[in-house]
């Protein structure tokens, strides 16, 4: 049966200390739940993944995922983090495309497919994100956006089954605005249909989808509510404790 996923996105946040007394915390208090329909997953800081790696291999509840990773085995990339590293302390899942990487470091969708294709190639699960900006929204060229980083970023990419994207609108990343359930599922829909087009329906209708850009506590039952929506990637309200306990323990239908 597919699971959602919960996933909170740490960004430049949290020493190793801090990481680590987070999750002993968030192991304390998951301790009595046991949820068979969704998927925990925590993405912290690179300095943060090995100790937590530690920690996370004894609690099977949470899984690790890392921010970022480079497009080649190793070599000479000063600064870059290797897909072998990741899977050796036991990454499952890496955000290949987050908005930040696009827009501030300046990453095109031809670096996001090969980063995207190794984090394959490794047996991890890449977590692709696309996004509209807000003029783009304003214009009407919401889909039409969507479409071309799916299209680019999934560039030959054969095994689609361990791929999860992410849609985060990019007007709604850290602002305080979120899309509404109704807006975020109406583009749900649409890269689903366009999975199954490009791919198999029963592939379309098993991928994880999940929604990012300003989930809430006050906002996550009416999110997942929605048919399309098979969870979150959350920023800031991942990093206090009760705050991603209240999404993690969302009410859905």
């Amino acid at each position: 049966m597919k699971k959602n996923l919960i996933a909170g996105n740490w960004k430049m946040n949290k020493t190793p200390g801090e990481s680590i007394e987070f999750v002993e915390n968030l192991i304390e208090k998951l301790k009595d739940k046991d949820y068979d329909d969704r998927d925990i997953l925590i993405c912290p800081p690179f300095t943060s993944l090995f100790p937590l790696s530690k920690i996370l291999q004894k609690d099977k509840k949470i899984k690790l995922g890392a921010q970022n990773v480079y497009c080649e085995d190793k070599g000479a990339f000063t600064g870059e983090i290797s897909p072998e590293m990741l899977k050796e302390i036991g990454v499952e899942y890496v955000i290949v495309g987050h908005s930040e990487r696009r827009n501030i470091f300046g990453e095109t969708d031809e670096l996001i497919n090969k980063k995207l294709k190794k984090v394959i190639e490794y047996g991890m699960k890449p977590i692709l994100c696309v996004g509209e900006k807000l003029e783009e929204r304003e214009e009407g060229k919401t889909f039409e956006v969507v479409r071309n980083q799916l299209e680019n970023c999934l560039k030959d990419v054969k095994e689609i089954e361990n791929v999860v994207i992410a849609y985060e609108p990019v007007w709604a990343i850290g602002t305080g605005k979120n899309a509404t359930p109704q807006q975020a599922e109406e583009v749900h829909v649409f890269i689903r249909e366009w999975i199954s087009n490009k791919y198999l329906q029963d592939v379309a209708k098993n991928l994880i989808i999940l929604y990012g850009g300003s989930v809430k506590p006050e906002n996550i039952d009416s999110l997942m509510k929605e048919k399309d929506i098979d969870g979150v990637l959350v920023g800031g309200a991942s990093l206090n404790v009760d705050s991603f306990l209240r999404i993690i323990d969302y009410k859905g239908e």
